[in-house]
């Protein structure tokens, strides 16, 4: 479990230098992630070791949420001052997403669809 969850950091570790050094405009952790999963595609699995730590890690997953809501506390008075941006933001950014995915979707199926069409015996469409 500790050899993984070293693993785990500096995965992480490797992602906040390169996200500061490389003035990345995406978290560190998640180019630490993608490091992880790159090398997991590499190595052609993931370890039973790392899957055992994983799973523990998702078993408590609810303790790393306690900092986050502190930090929701600690700023309230912030985020009450800007609520109305947050708000529309949350709510502009979810409708685009919907969007995005329903012209996706849209598109997928009419492509699904033209290939699922079997031509007629007498070449006339029904």
């Amino acid at each position: 479990m500790l050899g993984s969850l070293t693993l785990l950091l500096l995965c992480q570790l490797a992602g906040e230098l390169a996200a500061r050094l490389l003035h990345l405009p995406v978290p560190g952790p998640v180019l630490g992630m993608l490091l992880l999963f790159a090398g997991l595609l590499l190595r052609g699995g993931v370890p039973v070791p790392m899957q055992e730590t994983a799973g523990g890690l998702l078993r408590h997953l609810s303790l790393l949420f306690v900092p986050a809501g502190v930090g929701v506390m600690t700023h309230a008075a912030r985020l009450e001052a800007e609520a109305l941006p947050i708000v529309i933001a949350l709510f502009g950014s979810t409708l685009f997403g919907v969007a995005v995915t329903a012209r996706i979707m849209a598109a997928l199926l009419q492509r699904t669809d033209a290939g699922l069409r079997e031509p007629t015996i007498g070449g006339d469409e029904p």
